[in-house]
């Protein structure tokens, strides 16, 4: 799959011989840590192990706590390459590849509560709880036009923001929030969605021959199964893989 353009290839996405990719550990539908070994796996992980295969090269991951960490870390020149969710805000200083899955950004309420539907939220006095700079933060930032946001560090700590009682609503990826509270049967995550987040490799702007590259490895991944297996080799098997570009 290496074209003649190898050498501009490698430079823009491994320049220090080693392609370093950051991975959000928040995001359980596509990573997941080992807590007893601190091994990653999930589709991020193989994904990036794969491109570094392809490049010739080891690969190295930079772990991070939320997704907003990730893109405040592109100018500190920690990572080449990054799993993120496509977002316009985000696309001003990066280039995204196509989607490799698509997952749903919901709600999670108290049981009890009168709130059945996204919609319902949407109403003067209602608090949402996000994590800072996620994509569904910068999505309902964007969108909601009554409900108030309130905003954590961390997916752990918005949930504990909501679950202290100081929001109607915890914002999140589904099956993250699925992970954390579907078991428990005081709380009840909404059926519907705000919104369906597109993930996607991203690299600095600029790096034609690099951006160019990924768009084709990640469209490979998907045609051959690749990413449809890693995701069920780590339980993820309700993730859905975007569908190719036409």
């Amino acid at each position: 799959m290496i074209t003649p353009t190898v050498t501009a290839v490698f430079g823009d996405l491994a320049p220090t011989g080693t392609l370093r990719a950051a991975i959000n550990l928040a995001n359980a539908a596509l990573v997941q840590r080992d807590p007893a070994t601190g091994t990653l796996t999930g589709v991020s992980v193989d994904l990036a192990t794969e491109l570094a295969n392809r490049l010739g090269c080891q690969v190295s991951f930079v772990t991070y706590t939320a997704a907003g960490q990730v893109f405040d870390a592109l100018d500190k020149n920690e990572w080449d390459i990054a799993f993120l969710a496509v977002d316009p805000q985000r696309a001003t200083k990066l280039a995204f590849s196509p989607p490799y899955v698509m997952i749903e950004g919901t709600y999670v309420v108290v049981a009890t509560s009168p709130f059945h539907t996204v919609e319902d939220l949407d109403k003067e006095g209602n608090r949402i709880s996000v994590t800072v700079n996620a994509a569904y933060d910068l999505f309902l930032t964007r969108n909601l036009k009554h409900a108030q946001i309130l905003r954590a560090a961390t997916p752990a700590a918005a949930l504990e923001q909501f679950l202290s009682g100081g929001c109607e609503a915890a914002a999140g990826v589904r099956q993250v929030l699925e992970h954390s509270s579907g078991s428990d049967p005081k709380l009840r995550i909404l059926p519907d969605h705000f919104t369906v987040i597109q993930q996607a490799l991203a690299v600095r702007s600029g790096l034609q021959a690099g951006s160019t590259y990924l768009r084709s490895f990640i469209e490979e991944m998907k045609e051959t199964g690749f990413v449809r297996e890693a995701l069920d080799r780590s339980g993820q098997t309700d993730v859905a893989v975007a569908p190719g570009e036409p």
